[in-house]
């Protein structure tokens, strides 16, 4: 592949975006007066095809989102330790000073002013959904091979540790 100049490989990256190539062309720097024609002309260049169905074939990698990112931001909400705070209001400052893995696990926040000052309402996403979007990330959620009930008190440990490994076979 010819190697493309840095405006021509951010015209690819702003078209797989939207699919406009106007659009794509202005984002990426070429004229207002000439997007329309810059940006046809791009498209029918066979490089910028050929780069444009790379991206395309791999939108995962263009939008930089993997499923390891999606469980990361499951797993920050899901165990996120908001008992610093309380949900309900607070100040303006004092939610300044929240660390960002806390402000990240934040749904919303509404804020009002008061005779004391300005007073900031939290509420955070939902821990169980996550939770339960983590187990189905994991196959947590799948039916087990092993569908009795088991008196675990009742058994040795050498009997406890051979189901778990029928369990997880």
């Amino acid at each position: 592949m010819n190697k493309l100049t840095a405006r021509q490989e951010k015209f690819c990256y702003e078209y797989v975006i939207d699919l406009n190539a106007t659009q794509a062309a202005l984002r990426a720097g070429y004229s207002e007066k000439t997007a329309y024609s810059s940006g046809s002309r791009l498209l029918k260049n066979v490089e910028i095809q050929k780069f444009i169905q790379t991206l395309q074939a791999d939108l995962e990698k263009t939008a930089g989102i993997t499923a390891l990112k999606v469980l990361k931001e499951h797993k920050k909400i899901a165990f996120s330790d908001t008992s610093m705070i309380r949900e309900g209001w607070m100040t303006l400052k004092s939610y300044k000073e929240l660390p960002k893995e806390i402000k990240d696990c934040i749904q919303e926040v509404v804020t009002r002013e008061t005779k004391y000052g300005n007073e900031v309402k939290i509420k955070f996403y939902d821990k169980q959904k996550s939770l339960d979007s983590i187990s189905k990330i994991l196959g947590f959620d799948a039916p087990t091979k092993i569908e009795q009930k088991i008196d675990f008190d009742s058994l040795t440990d050498e009997q406890v540790n051979s189901l778990i490994a029928k369990m997880t076979e």
